[in-house]
């Protein structure tokens, strides 16, 4: 049955991203009549999953942590518990490099790091790593001692942080340092070229941006995360698309509702104020409190009537720097014979001289049927391979995507996935039963994406993001335009922010006492 889209209702949010969704699921739960307008047929946005001959994909996110337990630092799950929504995952700890020093596994946790190091770099890397760990202690406890879930862009801030404000003021140390990249606090007490390459690669999966380019804070929380004692990685059950779900669940289960194949052709606005939208068909549907944009932030401007924001706004928000797009290659492959010790996860990076966020260089490779094996059928295995955000969309603009050039170009710029991939399983393309290469056009269109991006580029110290307000009232923002950190934590956290704004102080202090305190 075809849902039929009302014509009016109190919020309505443009966009069924992780941002958008956890957004909406917050905003049902503290009642509000909330309606999700995703354009595509499948929510998730760049999170969704799909299916290709019994083999289910991710189409992006794969590496997860925090997700599995509660109370969690993770803004995913922090909002999950604010919905009542589980998520089953697997845990494990190990995943795989595959450097120009050699492929080796290496795990989370406080110590099996610094037994890679001694391999590799000897006593002194070691010591170095481990000095690092002792500074980044207190930048990591404040990195996670301000919840964000208590977050709201307004004064009613005071009162929701105001009780996890002394925790925050004694980890932070010097709390200016979270805010300022972290090649500040690397240059200064990091020397091996080993471990500065290692930081670098870690921010860069992190930001899109190397060491400085990304915040302090952005770091302190992965450390807190991911370097501490008994530290494990997630995997939820059934994929991203296991994800998606259980926050439409939420949504649904509090009186939201997700309205697909209903693509949003501009924001209405009526007596200065964002008043609702109007869909591609032409019908208008009317939001008596606000509208959320959860598309970036190029494609939120041209959503909005030329004169509904000023220039000068306009001006700023299409300047954003943007970080590059994606090569995707989907695979599902016979794994009879396979080796039995893969991981599932690795890191492929060609040279380092090169830098980590040269096109070409870094691949990221993840093969979850390996934990989850109802992913493929019996016997086969899924694989996602990507160049994380450094495609340039140049190199494609101009292509028509029926053209031969177009498709030679997917087969050459492809190769380098194919690389890594050999790295892992030798003579893996004699192996493929489903071949999907994606490229930044693929990004672009399936995906919403302007160019095909990542997202914004916005370096540490030159540039703040904006939050959740916008000068149009009644039209709010949410996404990975709007905070700090690519993937699925900050967008969560990006959304909750955006729902805990509109909602109202007294009840958004009951959610903190419900959920966090």
């Amino acid at each position: 049955m075809v849902a039929i889209a009302p014509t009016e209702t109190e919020i309505i949010v443009i966009g069924s991203g992780i941002g958008g969704l956890t957004c909406a699921a917050m905003l049902a739960r503290y009642g509000f009549e909330v309606l999700v307008c995703e354009s595509h047929s499948i929510a998730g946005g760049a999170a969704h999953g799909f299916e290709r001959n019994g083999f289910s994909f991710d189409s992006g996110p794969s590496l997860y942590s925090g997700l599995s337990y509660s109370p969690s630092a993770n803004p995913l799950r922090q909002v999950l518990d604010a919905i009542g929504e589980k998520l089953p995952c697997i845990t494990y700890d190990t995943w795989g490099c595959c450097l120009p020093e050699g492929d080796f596994d290496t795990s989370v946790g406080a110590s099996q790091f610094g037994e890679v190091l001694a391999r590799l770099r000897g006593a002194a890397a070691v010591a170095e790593w481990q000095q690092l760990q002792r500074i980044m202690e207190p930048y990591a406890k404040a990195a996670i001692a301000l919840p964000s879930l208590a977050l709201r862009f307004d004064l009613g801030a005071v009162f929701t942080l105001g009780q996890f404000a002394p925790a925050f003021l004694q980890s932070a140390g010097d709390a200016i340092a979270l805010a300022g990249p972290f090649s500040k606090i690397m240059d200064k007490n990091v020397k091996d070229p080993f471990v500065r390459n290692w930081l670098n690669l870690l921010c860069f999966l992190l930001s899109g941006l190397p060491a400085d380019g990304t915040i302090a804070a952005e770091v302190a929380f992965m450390f807190a995360d991911w370097y501490r004692p008994n530290a494990v990685l997630d995997y939820p059950i059934g994929g991203s698309a296991a994800l998606v779900n259980a926050l439409v669940r939420g949504l649904e289960r509090h009186g939201g509702r997700l309205l697909l194949n209903s693509h949003v052709a501009e924001v209405f606005v009526e007596n200065n104020r964002a008043a609702g939208v109007r869909l591609r068909s032409g019908k208008i549907i009317r939001s008596h409190k606000a509208v959320v944009s959860n598309a970036s932030v190029w494609d939120t401007l041209k959503l909005l009537p030329e004169t509904s924001v000023p220039q000068r706004f306009r001006q700023q928000r299409q300047a954003t720097p943007e970080c590059d797009s994606f090569m995707h290659l989907h695979l599902g492959i016979d794994a009879a014979g396979v080796r039995s010790d893969l991981a599932c996860h690795y890191i492929f990076v060609k040279d380092w001289e090169m830098g980590v966020s040269a096109p070409q260089n870094v691949v990221l490779v993840s093969i979850p049927s390996l934990l989850d094996p109802d992913l493929a059928p019996p016997g086969k295995h899924v694989i996602h391979a990507y160049t994380p955000g450094n495609e340039p969309y140049d190199l494609w603009q101009k292509l028509d995507r029926t053209s031969e050039e177009y498709k030679l170009q997917k087969q050459a710029r492809a190769e380098v996935m194919w690389e890594a991939l050999e790295r892992i399983i030798p003579n893996i393309r004699s192996r493929c039963e489903v071949t999907l290469v994606g490229t930044p056009l693929t990004h672009e269109r399936f995906l919403r994406r302007h160019r095909g991006s990542y997202g914004p580029g916005i370096r540490a110290g030159s540039g703040l993001f904006p939050g959740p307000r916008t000068p149009l009232a009644g039209l709010f923002c949410c996404g990975d335009s709007t905070f700090p950190g690519i993937g699925l934590p900050a967008v969560a956290a990006s959304g909750a922010i955006a729902a805990n704004t509109i909602a109202p102080l007294y009840k958004h202090m009951q959610l903190i006492q419900e959920v966090i305190s």
